[in-house]
């Protein structure tokens, strides 16, 4: 079965299930996180993620990506957070972590939740 397929099986098969779930953003971000917000701070970058309440810092991935001057900086869930208690998690990422001299400007690449 292809790709094509495989979603319209899924689709049909979840039927009203999917009624109110978020749109999966498109393109080549497509894959990362969407952050309720972001900001840096003296020690390094911090985002603000949705949670169901065992979202930890372990579960997150960064890319960090220089080009012509610039620094774009991206996040990845790596484990999804089954919990049911909804609500937002901070995490961190110090200058060190990323590889990056304090108070460089930085793109967030990530998808800003509205």
């Amino acid at each position: 079965m292809d790709r094509r397929g495989f979603l319209l099986a899924a689709l049909a098969l979840g039927g009203c299930a999917t009624v109110g779930a978020p749109v999966a953003p498109r393109g080549p971000l497509a894959e990362l996180e969407p952050l309720v917000a972001a900001r840096s701070s003296s020690e390094g970058v911090v985002i603000r993620v949705a949670s169901g309440g065992c979202t930890a810092r372990g579960d997150f991935a960064f890319y960090v990506e220089r080009r012509a001057g610039t620094v774009g900086v991206a996040f990845a869930r790596r484990h999804v957070d089954v919990c049911r208690m909804p609500g937002t998690a901070e995490i961190a990422f110090t200058w060190a972590e990323l590889g990056l001299e304090p108070r460089t400007p930085v793109f967030i690449l990530n998808p800003m939740r509205g």
